[in-house]
């Protein structure tokens, strides 16, 4: 009993409001259906690791470090970037670069997209956080969480935590935060634009030459930049390669969503109350949204821009596609253009533009890394 004394004793108002947050995440991964694999494990870490002397987390008790298993995890996992490179694998081999192959321009809506990150850097310095911090932070724009572990960890911003749950909410939250960004910047006229999908034959040399080429030229422009994208590529080139079909399977299942679990649960190690309850981190949670809605209209606005100089229009919808959310972004794209036209399809074009975001995407955090590493 006294040692349960003790322990009340030593709780904190601030652990119980972590304790909330945790139970918030679980509530939306199984209510909302929200990245459940992600932030259910999350929402318990956070809850696991803000228990009063948790066992959890490395401590220093009566002169004496006691290991904890998560913290062990975060050292072995996320702090030498292991798991989200591993990641990658799993999700290049979940990625059909096909629509890309077919039409190469989407790549442009890619680029084009990224732009919120660079806007936040910008707009993080001016509030006042070290530069790395801010690269950490407009990382988060790019809505892939993989990458903002790699970038954060990798410039050791003192706000991983924060961004992690930024990045990985946003990346929940596609199909409410960019409708109404979509729609406030397009007419129903461009909103109504068709774009037939015209299906052509991408050989399975072209397909096994992609991750390859593009994994060299980003290593010549983005060094830094080559482990992020060389383990996406590695993981597109066993699905394309035809001969590891097991292994592919493996990849997009068993390895991505086991390693989603082990990285939801460490990245609370960066969750215990005295580092996460600050103003730093609604500040974050703040630009991290204006970085996602800045790329967003970054995207549309490009597709307005082409349609100024082209014959062939192109339905602008498709830029907010141009995010590495995959495939939440693209889809949302089809709905919305199903909305406006039940006849109107624009899947196809959405996917290529979303694929070519999520190459884009890390190569932006490979440069940051280059200017700031």
């Amino acid at each position: 009993m006294e040692a349960v004394y003790s322990n009340l004793l030593n709780l904190q108002w601030q652990q119980v409001v972590m304790w909330v947050i945790g139970g918030l995440l679980i509530y939306l991964a199984i209510k909302k259906d929200m990245e459940p694999t992600l932030l259910l494990p999350m929402g318990f870490g956070a809850i696991l690791v803000n228990l009063p002397m948790s066992g959890a987390v490395t401590q220093v008790i009566d002169g004496v470090e006691e290991i904890g298993v998560i913290s062990l995890l975060f050292d072995s996992g996320i702090a030498n970037e292991l798991f989200p490179l591993l990641l990658f694998i799993g999700i290049g081999a979940m990625i059909d670069f096909g629509p890309l192959l077919s039409n190469p321009k989407l790549m442009l809506f890619g680029a084009a997209a990224q732009f919120g990150i660079f806007f936040t850097l910008c707009m993080a310095a001016l509030f006042g956080f070290d530069i790395k911090d801010a690269a950490s932070i407009a990382i988060i724009g790019a809505a892939d969480g993989p990458t903002s572990i790699f970038v954060a960890n990798f410039l050791q911003s003192n706000y991983i935590g924060a961004i992690i749950v930024a990045a990985y909410s946003y990346m929940a939250l596609v199909p409410i935060v960019q409708p109404p960004v979509i729609k406030l910047l397009t007419t129903k006229k461009e909103r109504l634009i068709r774009m037939p999908y015209e299906q052509r034959n991408v050989s399975k040399t072209t397909r096994i030459l992609f991750p390859i080429i593009v994994t060299i030229i980003a290593g010549v422009v983005a060094p830094r930049s080559v482990a992020l994208v060389g383990f996406l590529m590695f993981g597109n080139l066993i699905r394309e390669c035809g001969v590891l079909g097991s292994l592919s399977e493996t990849a997009q299942k068993v390895l991505a969503n086991l390693i989603t679990l082990f990285l939801g649960i460490t990245v609370a190690a960066r969750m215990q109350a005295d580092a996460f309850l600050n103003p730093q981190t609604l500040l974050i949670l703040g630009l991290g949204l204006v970085a996602f809605i800045v790329d967003t209209a970054g995207g549309v606005i490009f597709g307005k821009v082409i349609n100024i100089f082209s014959k062939k229009k192109i339905n602008p919808m498709i830029g907010a596609a141009g995010i590495s959310a995959f495939p939440m972004s693209s889809r949302v794209v089809h709905k919305l253009g199903l909305a406006e036209d039940p006849h109107n399809f624009l899947l196809m074009h959405a996917a290529g533009a979303n694929v070519s975001g999520q190459i884009a995407s890390v190569i932006a955090g490979g440069l940051l890394l280059n200017f700031l590493g």
